[in-house]
């Protein structure tokens, strides 16, 4: 028997309607979406990988998803036994992708796919991708790995996994880790190592039948940064806020002493880099004034983290735990 494979549409690029062939930054605005039929119509051939099913859950570009849509993919998840490939566009695919390698209580593959080109262009990568994902979800080995993403021919982790580029179709990349494996030429799926860090079924994180994720919110630090972004944040009263600064977790002095202050306030706060790869490290001092330290997440897969942990523990030394070990 072929295996079930479950498709979740949402919409973004894999899906979008342009004006011509040659269109390849105006589709976004039409509002015009292919449906999951529409995808799959094009791509005849992956009928012979899975039994296939599938259904247009949101029908949006990726900026308009969040936590509340995050928590309505993950329901749709837990409701259906099938692997599972989730259609999204990529400017928030890392995002939801590692909120469901967090949360998802399954050991079976769920795979999000996405595309930079629409299916209306020449040169489209969107069927190739969805193809892929199929491919993907349907291998046996894919299971037990946490959620993955495939375009581009590559497999890569949720937690690692970042957009890098505004166009180019190989703009999905693992930073220091590299991809998992590929989807490769000759319709082999190929893993050649796995992530270590805890996931899915191993995680504390059951927010199955929550409306809503605690507010976290993140600002960036930058050259003469001062105080007034995190204070007038700090008044808001956030459930918590990452604070993004430069290296290895350094800061302008009036904006760490705004952090300071938020800490005082309540208000949990996790240091983050702006560079690209390597780690914040904790510090006598940090630890001192009360920060979490973020270790090698993006600031936006940071905020998905203190979100989560402030669902089990409002405690530092606990959330910090979480950090090093997710």
């Amino acid at each position: 028997m072929k295996p079930k494979v479950h498709i979740l549409g949402t919409g973004g690029s894999i899906s979008g309607i342009g004006p011509h062939r040659l269109d390849y930054t105006l589709y976004p605005d039409s509002g015009k979406k292919l449906t999951i039929a529409d995808l799959l119509g094009r791509i005849p051939e992956a009928r012979e990988l899975a039994e296939l099913s599938g259904e247009d859950l949101l029908q949006v570009g990726s900026p308009s998803i969040g936590p509340a849509e995050w928590l309505q993919i993950l329901g749709r998840i837990d409701a259906t036994p099938a692997a599972i490939v989730i259609t999204h566009g990529t400017a928030t695919l890392e995002e939801t992708a590692y909120f469901l390698h967090l949360t998802v209580k399954s050991a079976r593959p769920v795979v999000l796919t996405g595309a930079m080109r629409p299916p209306t262009s020449v040169g489209t990568d969107a069927d190739l991708n969805l193809l892929d994902a199929i491919r993907l979800a349907a291998a046996p080995e894919a299971a037990g790995r946490g959620v993955l993403t495939i375009l581009n021919n590559e497999i890569q982790s949720a937690r690692d996994v970042a957009k890098s580029n505004a166009f180019r179709v190989d703009t999905f990349h693992s930073r220091d880790f590299g991809v998992l494996g590929y989807v490769d030429s000759d319709a082999r799926v190929l893993f050649y190592r796995s992530v270590t860090r805890p996931h899915t079924t191993a995680t504390p994180f059951d927010v199955r039948g929550r409306k809503d994720l605690p507010r976290v919110d993140v600002v960036y630090a930058y050259a003469g940064a001062d105080g007034v972004l995190v204070d007038a944040l700090t008044e808001r009263r956030p459930a918590g806020m990452v604070l993004v600064g430069f290296g290895g977790g350094s800061y302008p002095a009036a904006f760490l002493d705004a952090g300071k202050r938020a800490v005082k306030a309540g208000v949990p706060v996790v240091l983050a880099t702006r560079s690209w790869n390597g780690r914040v490290v904790t510090t006598p001092k940090k630890d001192a004034d009360g920060f979490i330290v973020c270790d090698d997440l993006m600031p936006q897969k940071a905020r998905i983290l203190l979100m989560l942990a402030l669902t089990v523990t409002k405690g530092r030394a606990a959330i910090q735990e979480m950090f090093y070990k997710y």
